[in-house]
């Protein structure tokens, strides 16, 4: 027979692995699954379960990323002294692919 601390260590195992593989994704965020890791497809946005310690999932956001990037000093063709400022805007499209 199981003594009751055996069963309590037991049910918390159990709702640690429960826990573990539930997954909820926000509209602006897939996921990609890697089974061992392969992939094995895409998982959108709200609530779905992974099998611990088989699957894993990267997030990948869907929203544009701003980076701004440092001034630099350029010289002309006139040899004249610029200063450049640059942004870059990027998204990803397809998470499959990002």
């Amino acid at each position: 027979m199981l003594s009751l601390a055996t069963i309590a260590v037991l049910a918390i195992f159990i709702v640690i692995i429960l826990f573990s593989a539930v997954r909820i994704l926000r509209e602006y965020e897939r996921g990609v699954v890697f089974t061992l890791g392969r992939y094995t497809g895409t998982k959108g946005p709200g609530f779905f379960l992974l099998v611990p310690l088989v699957q894993q999932m990267v997030r990948v956001g869907l929203r544009v990323v701003v980076d701004e990037m440092p001034t630099q000093d350029v010289v002309s063709r006139e040899h004249v002294s610029v200063n450049v400022n640059d942004v870059i805007f990027f998204r990803a499209v397809d998470a499959d692919c990002a």
